[in-house]
């Protein structure tokens, strides 16, 4: 059962991939945080693809901490 299980979700990623690389995600020469998310979301989506779903990533805002931000080591001097 977990070998049928198992199959079934590489080949639903599979189908993924191919849905990603034929509407074109793969080849964008831009590879920013919006662009690497809409080529995991359909692979995620897998056949959904196919049947209308079109999931796709119009703005990332990854967090980008100042250096006031960071934990500092601690100043121990022992």
């Amino acid at each position: 059962m977990k070998k049928i299980v198992g199959l079934l979700l590489i080949v639903w990623l599979l189908i993924g991939v191919v849905a990603a690389a034929q509407r074109g995600y793969l080849n964008d020469s831009t590879k920013d945080c919006a662009s690497v998310a809409t080529i995991a979301i359909n692979v995620v989506a897998g056949p959904l693809n196919y049947v209308g779903v079109d999931p796709e990533v119009d703005e990332c805002d990854v967090p980008n901490p100042d250096e006031d931000d960071l934990p500092q080591p601690s100043e121990d001097e022992s």
